[in-house]
């Protein structure tokens, strides 16, 4: 096979309403990225959104032979596929047991959940052994409905598979097992042991562990392309296929987490991913097996009441103005005179409650704040909320904390700086884009790569502001590398500015670089350029 920089690698996200595709050379520059839209490009199906709602609003799902034929859409030849959402299909020798799959929105399984949680020993227990408490969306679950409803469809499967080894398998030409961190999320498999729970099969269907097969670690390469690919889209005869995996685990791998670091995504519901080494379930969030570090896990925990709530408060409180809601979190105390606030205008999902909630220095329950103190206390109990689970599930707070801010406001930064007081820690702001494509393909060429071949670098550091350089102000300067035994290759220089260009030195030649480092960074814009030297903290990642 052609080394790794000869290569391009590519990653695929089937997520709800749409395939994206990203692609990345040996340098994990994005090379290309495109996107088939199922309603729109996929007619023939009569998907809404990429799904069919059912009468009773209840369950949802989409078709299989959608997910089958966007495979070999016009736009795409595929290399490595990713999958996003956690489903189930049913296979049957010569054709799908199940047409429509089950998709992550489907609602309609909470008695095969109460029974699973009361099989086991209780919702803890189940969090204990699989890292989450019994979820509707979870595929265990859904299997248990479809033996229920439709055994003599249990029956006739040969196979039980998410999407994601689906898709492998349409690659391989064979049966590709599930992976260790997509199987987290099926309350079937014990995170600890990484193999499938006995009692929670045994609650779900009977001979279930031989219609799902043997599990394999994320990074494990399945084989080799099927002849039908080369043949048809001329792929070299040994093009590797990769376990695939979901959009969580593919959306770590794709930000570039590390040991100790957390992400913050800020959206219309809000995420939390973290890199932990001693996880603690709790019934509140997910624990996964980490998908780029095998002793490693990964947590993730969702919040309904995001954007939507904020921007509630911004238009009572500061007039629908950012700028206004911008400036009261810049001048108002931090700890907001000791008010704090709960604000669940939804019913939450971590935890499950709903109504707006606030309390005074004494921890008495007031009606109301002044704007300005709503504001605040808006956004500080939202992080404040953010840390105390992320605790809960084994998360310690440590030097460094990485926040991807998709809030699209002139308010991001001051969320920043919220978040940066209520973990006590420095918070960079990353901007990655469809980061589960990107983990994929990430995760293609790392597996690929040949033990030591490949290390994974990252340079951090804080630049303090001059008169001379009056540009960056604050701001982080982030630099990755990679490290092909033969000497060490810059492949990401980023100011936290506007637009504009950096180069650094020394460039190729540099090998083993240590803490301590003298690194030079050149930096250019269309109204100023300069240099600066500094010490670099270098931390390895092997892959």
């Amino acid at each position: 096979m052609a080394t790794s920089t000869d290569s391009f690698y590519l990653g695929f996200d089937f997520s709800t309403q749409q395939l994206k595709v990203v692609a990345v050379d040996g340098n994990l520059s994005v090379v290309h990225q495109d996107s088939v839209q199922f309603d729109s490009e996929l007619p023939e199906f009569g998907t809404q959104g990429g799904v069919h709602i059912h009468a009773d609003s209840l369950t949802v799902t989409s078709p299989v032979l959608m997910w089958v034929k966007v495979v070999h859409h016009e736009y795409f030849t595929t290399y490595y596929l990713y999958i996003d959402t956690l489903c189930l299909y049913l296979c049957q020798q010569g054709g799908f047991a199940v047409s429509d799959s089950p998709v992550w929105m489907d609602s309609s399984t909470t008695e095969q959940c109460q029974y699973l949680e009361t099989a086991v020993g209780g919702a803890q227990r189940v969090a204990d052994i699989t890292g989450s408490r019994a979820y509707e969306r979870f595929t265990g679950n859904q299997i248990a409905k479809i033996y229920k409803a439709q055994p003599e469809k249990y029956e006739d499967t040969e196979r039980i598979s998410l999407v994601s080894s689906f898709a492998a398998s349409l690659f391989l030409g064979s049966y590709a097992a599930i992976d260790y961190s997509d199987g987290s999320g099926m309350n079937l498999m014990d995170i600890f042991s990484k193999q499938w729970a006995d009692s929670c099969l045994e609650a779900t269907a009977p001979h279930l562990e031989e219609r799902l097969g043997a599990l394999v670690h994320s990074s494990a390469v399945l084989g080799l392309l099927s002849p039908y690919h080369v043949t048809r889209y001329g792929f070299p005869e040994d093009c590797k296929v990769v376990a695939f995996t979901g959009d969580n685990p593919g959306s770590l791998a794709g930000m570039r987490l590390q040991e100790g670091d957390i992400a913050v995504s800020l959206g219309t519901s809000d995420t939390v991913f973290l890199w932990i080494k001693e996880p603690r379930p709790t019934v509140e969030g997910h624990i996964f097996c980490n998908p780029v570090d095998r002793p490693s896990y990964m947590a993730l925990i969702c919040y309904k009441n995001g954007s939507l709530t904020r921007e509630r408060i911004r238009n009572k409180c500061a007039g629908g103005s950012w700028e206004v809601f911008s400036s009261v979190l810049r001048t108002t105390p931090i700890g907001n005179d000791g008010n704090i606030g709960i604000y669940f205008d939804a019913m939450e999902i971590t935890p499950s409650a709903v109504g707006v909630h606030r309390f005074d220095k004494d921890n008495t329950k007031v009606a109301g704040f002044s704007a300005q103190g709503e504001i605040r206390a808006l956004v500080e109990g939202q992080f404040l909320a953010k840390r105390v689970h992320a605790e809960k599930l084994g998360y310690k707070i440590s030097e460094w904390i990485n926040i991807s801010n998709n809030m699209q406001s002139h308010s991001s930064s001051l969320h920043t700086q919220v978040l940066s007081d209520v973990f006590d820690a420095p918070v960079y702001t990353i901007d990655v884009a469809n980061s589960a494509c990107l983990g994929c393909g990430y995760r293609a060429l790392f597996s690929n790569a040949g033990p030591g071949e490949l290390q994974y670098w990252v340079c951090r550091f804080l630049f303090q502001p001059s008169t001379n350089t009056p540009a960056l102000n604050h701001q982080l300067i982030l630099v990755l590398g990679l490290n092909h035994n033969s000497g060490f290759s810059w492949c990401y220089c980023r100011a936290r500015t506007k637009d504009c260009a950096c180069s650094i030195s020394p460039g190729p030649e540099l090998k083993n670089p240590v803490i301590g480092t003298l690194v030079e960074i050149h930096i250019q814009s269309d109204s100023y350029c300069y240099s600066i030297s500094f010490p670099a903290y270098f931390v390895p990642v092997v892959y």
